[in-house]
């Protein structure tokens, strides 16, 4: 006879494999690619103009300091719970500073499919804009 245990077990197996096999919830899986992209335009000297950290709750990416279209970027992946979250402080060096959602789970996995499965960020002088395709730009976060 099984005990609640091994039911309990076989039943998570089974959720998991269900989950797995789901077309819908695939997306858990799933890479996704987020570009930073800096045009603001380069100091006097070509020195850099954007210093950008981004980060996750677990995962701290690093500070760049980004010259005029230099692209910053990497890849993650839904968690179960579609809680995954990466955040940027962005310093256009002497002018101003701002705090973005680069990728959020809940508002991010739909929109961002469109193009590669990338989220498309660029710094521009008027703030950060947002684009799912490469076409169209949306100032999402302005200074």
């Amino acid at each position: 006879m099984l005990d609640l245990k091994q039911i309990l077990v076989a039943l998570c197996i089974t959720f998991l494999l269900a989950l797995a096999a789901s077309e819908d919830e695939d997306i858990l899986w799933k890479n996704y690619h987020i570009h930073v992209t800096n045009n603001l335009p380069s100091g006097p000297n070509g020195e850099p103009s954007l210093l950008l950290n981004c980060k996750s709750k677990t995962k701290d990416l690093g500070l760049k300091a980004m010259v005029k279209d230099e692209d910053y970027t990497w890849d993650t992946k839904i968690n179960l719970w579609r809680t995954t979250l990466f955040f940027c402080h962005a310093v256009w060096v002497n002018h101003k500073e701002i705090r973005f959602d680069a990728f959020k789970a809940s508002r991010d996995e739909d929109r961002c499919l469109v193009f590669h499965m990338s989220c498309l960020w660029a710094v521009k002088e008027d703030g950060i804009y947002f684009s799912n395709d490469h076409l169209v730009w949306t100032n999402a976060y302005p200074w």
